[in-house]
């Protein structure tokens, strides 16, 4: 089950914080804030490898004794961060790239809008709802 959601600017600050259990909020930010590490290490280490391919999905940034963490970066450095529960065996590889690909068609619907402002908190009810969506489907 995916527990936060999370889509990160280009200059490493939160557009959109999203996780279930709302009482573990900040333990979260802090597991998306630290695995902006290994991402900046993931992209540097692809290279030019990474915009030769076109593959966004970084995979698998860790694991953690409850949770997996992971991420996937756009052509224009805004990366998303998805936290699963480290219980959910059923969820495989190619099931999250698919989350991770929809969750970039959404983003990139809020950026065509031509209210939104880029940089800007993403604070829209059709995001909330693909979210949350997405959230209760890998439930």
């Amino acid at each position: 089950m995916a527990v936060c959601i999370a889509v990160i600017a280009k200059e490493n600050y939160p557009l959109y914080i999203r996780s279930v259990p709302t009482e573990n909020e900040l333990k979260f930010h802090y597991t998306v804030h630290t695995s902006l590490d290994v991402v900046d290490e993931k992209i540097s280490a692809m290279g030019k490898a990474l915009v030769d391919q076109r593959e966004l999905y970084l995979g698998l940034l860790y694991p953690t004794e409850d949770y997996k963490v992971y991420g996937y970066v756009t052509n224009s450095k805004v990366k998303f961060v998805m936290v699963v529960d480290s219980s959910n065996t059923a969820l495989r590889d190619n099931e999250i790239r698919s989350m991770f690909r929809k969750l970039h068609n959404s983003y990139t619907d809020i950026m065509c809008n031509p209210f939104y402002n880029p940089g800007d908190r993403i604070q829209s009810r059709a995001f909330d709802t693909m979210v949350n969506s997405m959230m209760m489907q890998v439930c």
